[in-house]
């Protein structure tokens, strides 16, 4: 439970650190950038303190992040522009963890409680309730639909990538071989910063994008980006790894799916953003949802 709460809080900082990157350096540099820089910092973790490449659950790692950091990441900043961050989160975080408990519950056998299926989904009654779009969201039919299927996309994406995490996890406990979340977060981002560069190349070939030159651009923007790097890819990672180890993809999703819940306020108190009523009122919800499972957990 711990992790999973670590793990929301972390990606929560990484959200406001990227999108102020975003907006200095262009998506595509900001998030080439941050993953390369949280590689190199997990490398100096994985090879210097941790477990580095070795392990009989490397090749499960390696493609979680293929799976879960670079196709679901993909698909989810091709929602994005199509029908909002709200709408596009929404459909990640709330699918993302209901297909992953199906998924373990299918391949690796996990079953769940029904109290802990009852406080998962007020969390993500929770979710819905503060991040649901207006019903003023005016998107072309076609564009909407496009930008649902990657938001589709986006959840089976992060699904599966913990799911297979999951069963990484499982093949080093049959190999007896302990790992600890950076090093299992490093071996993982390996697959993500592969299939983001081949992209970022490709993107940059298809569509170039231009912009302003000014001189002090990195200088402004490589503090957000390290930001970002740290609290996402690296401790945000290598504490969701950390809480993969240990408890049910099932349970740690909808936990971590409170995160936009979380930015909401750190961005009322960063940048003096008021949240919604409904905001409110959702995270009431899905904060009574946590400590309700974290109760259940308890007895």
């Amino acid at each position: 439970m711990l992790a999973s709460v670590l793990t929301t809080i972390l990606f929560s900082f990484s959200v406001i650190f990227a999108a102020r990157s975003a907006r200095v350096l262009g998506a595509g540099s900001a998030n080439l950038c941050r993953i390369v820089l949280a590689t190199c910092f997990l490398a100096v973790w994985g090879h210097g303190f941790g477990a580095g490449l070795h392990g009989p659950g490397l090749p499960w790692f390696f493609l979680s992040g293929v799976v879960g950091f670079g196709l679901g990441d993909l698909a989810l900043f091709g929602a994005l522009p199509r029908i909002g961050p709200r709408l596009a989160i929404l459909l990640t975080q709330c699918l993302a963890a209901p297909i992953a408990g199906l998924a373990e519950w299918i391949w690796l056998g996990t079953k769940l409680h029904a109290p802990d299926l009852a406080c998962a989904a007020v969390i993500l009654a929770g979710v819905v309730i503060a991040l649901a779009p207006d019903r003023s969201l005016k998107v072309e039919p076609k564009v909407f639909w496009i930008g649902t299927l990657f938001g589709f996309g986006s959840a089976l994406g992060q699904a599966f990538g913990a799911v297979i995490s999951r069963k990484a996890n499982e093949v080093s406990m049959l190999g007896n071989f302990n790992i600890d979340g950076g090093s299992a977060a490093y071996q993982r981002i390996l697959g993500g910063v592969l299939v983001t560069a081949i992209a970022f190349v490709l993107m940059r070939k298809i569509r170039p994008t231009t912009l302003e030159n000014e001189p002090d651009r990195w200088k402004r923007g490589l503090p957000l980006v390290v930001g970002n790097a740290l609290a996402g890819p690296a401790f945000g990672v290598g504490c969701y790894q950390w809480a993969l180890k240990t408890t049910p993809s099932g349970i740690v999703l909808p936990i971590v799916a409170t995160s936009p819940l979380v930015t909401l306020v750190l961005a009322h108190f960063i940048d003096g953003e008021r949240p919604t009523r409904r905001a409110v009122i959702g995270g009431l919800v899905a904060v009574g949802g946590a400590v309700l499972l974290k109760l259940v957990q308890s007895n």
